[in-house]
C-alpha cells in the first residue's frame, strides 16, 4: 500500500479514506493520531495491527463534542459536564461508562467504559466531521516507540501500513492528553498529561492520581498503563540533578559509542562536552521539554544514531508529572547515579 500526504486542504479525501475503512493518521495538539472509524470493527482491528499493538490495550475515541459521547456514553454526571466545558476541545481524555453494545469490544478492550477526547486542532475536527464518524486514535507510531509529533515519524514508522497522513506541521503540546477515569467514585488520574491535577482540582475538586500497576492478565482502562512505551533504540538514562551532570560526562567520555544528551539551554551551556557527545536542546523551561520530548528521542532514532542517550529530569508536579511520566517509562527507570 503507498501511504498518501494528505494536505490540509485534503481533508474529503482523507475523510473518504476513513470511510471506506482505512487508516489515517491525523494531528492532535498533542501527538499524531491513527484514525480509524470507531463504528468499524474491522478498521479498528486493523490500527492493532499496523502499530503491532496488544489487543487488550483500548484505544481514546476521537469526538467533535458532548454530544457524540451522550449517543454511547451512559448519562453524564454534572461534574463530567464541568470538565467538558473547562478542557474540551484540549489535551483531556474522559473514561465513561458506556451504554451496552454501543462500541465494540476492539475499542474498549472487553471494558464496559470508553475514553473519549475532543482534540484542539481544527484539522481534525474537520476530519471527524467530514468522515461523518467518531475516530480512534491512538498514537500513530509502532507500538512501544516514541510518540509522532511531526507527519515525518508516523511516515517512519508505518509507511506502507496506512492509507495516509494528514500533515498538519509539528503538534504543539507533545506529550499525549491526561486521561482521568470518570467512571469511579472519585475522578482518577490514569495517565498524566498536558492538563494539570491542579487545574482539574480547581474546577471540579478532589482527584486522586492512580499509581495502580496492570497486571499481566488484566485489561488496563487507559493507554500507557500496561506496556512499554515510548522507547527508542538506545538505552535512555535520566540525569536528575543539575549537579550530576559533570559526574554524567564523565561517564560518557569513557563509553565506545556516541552519546546524545537531551537537556535545556542552561544546562547545555554549562557542560564540557566530550569529543563523543551528540546534544539536542529540550529549550528554556519545562514546557519547551515536554514539547521537545519525542522529537529528541526521535532524532536520535533518525537523524543521529547514538549507543545511549542522558536526558534531563525535572520534579515531578505539574507539567512535569507529564514530562516524567513519559521519559521514566522511556528509559525504563533507569536513573544515573554517581
Amino acid at each position: 500500500m503507498e501511504t498518501k500526504i494528505f494536505k490540509p486542504t485534503e481533508i474529503d479525501a482523507a475523510a473518504k479514506a476513513i470511510r471506506d475503512g482505512q487508516l489515517v493518521a491525523f494531528p492532535t495538539e498533542t501527538v499524531y493520531g491513527l484514525g480509524a472509524d470507531a463504528t468499524n470493527e474491522t478498521a479498528v482491528k486493523q490500527v492493532y495491527m499496523a502499530k503491532g499493538r496488544p489487543s487488550d490495550n483500548p484505544l481514546i475515541v476521537h469526538v467533535t463534542g458532548i454530544d457524540t459521547v451522550e449517543q454511547y456514553a451512559q448519562p453524564l454526571s454534572a461534574t463530567a459536564k464541568k470538565l467538558i466545558k473547562a478542557f474540551w476541545p484540549g489535551s483531556l481524555t474522559l473514561i465513561f461508562k458506556l451504554q451496552p453494545g454501543k462500541l465494540s469490544a476492539a475499542v474498549t478492550g472487553g471494558l464496559n467504559t470508553a475514553a473519549f477526547r475532543n482534540p484542539d486542532n481544527q484539522v481534525t475536527l474537520d476530519l471527524i466531521r467530514a468522515a461523518g464518524v467518531p475516530l480512534v486514535g491512538p498514537s500513530a507510531n509502532t507500538s512501544g516507540k516514541p510518540s509522532p509529533t511531526l507527519a515525518k515519524h508516523v511516515y517512519h514508522d508505518l509507511n506502507g501500513k496506512i492509507a495516509g497522513i494528514l500533515d498538519d506541521g509539528p503538534t504543539e503540546v507533545g506529550v499525549e492528553s491526561t486521561v482521568l477515569d470518570m467512571s469511579t467514585d472519585l475522578p482518577t488520574i490514569l495517565r498524566p498529561g498536558a492538563v494539570t491535577e491542579e487545574e482539574l482540582t480547581a474546577v471540579i475538586g478532589n482527584v486522586r492520581s492512580s499509581h495502580h500497576r496492570v497486571g499481566a492478565k488484566e485489561v488496563p482502562k487507559a493507554p500507557g498503563m500496561k506496556y512499554k512505551h515510548y522507547a527508542p533504540n538506545a538505552q535512555v538514562t535520566i540525569v536528575d540533578r543539575e549537579a550530576d551532570w559533570s559526574a554524567a560526562m564523565d561517564w560518557a567520555s569513557h563509553q565506545a559509542g556516541t552519546i546524545g544528551v537531551m537537556a535545556t539551554d542552561s544546562i547545555l551551556a554549562e557542560l564540557t562536552l566530550p569529543n563523543n557527545i551528540e546534544t539536542y536542546s529540550l529549550g528554556a523551561n519545562l514546557d519547551s521539554a515536554s514539547h521537545q520530548l519525542f522529537a529528541g528521542l526521535r532524532y536520535f532514532d533518525l537523524e543521529s544514531p547514538v549507543t545511549g542517550i542522558l536526558a534531563q529530569g525535572f520534579p515531578d508536579d505539574g507539567l512535569g508529572a507529564a514530562y516524567m511520566n513519559r521519559l521514566n517509562k522511556s528509559a525504563g527507570q533507569v536513573h544515573f547515579e554517581k
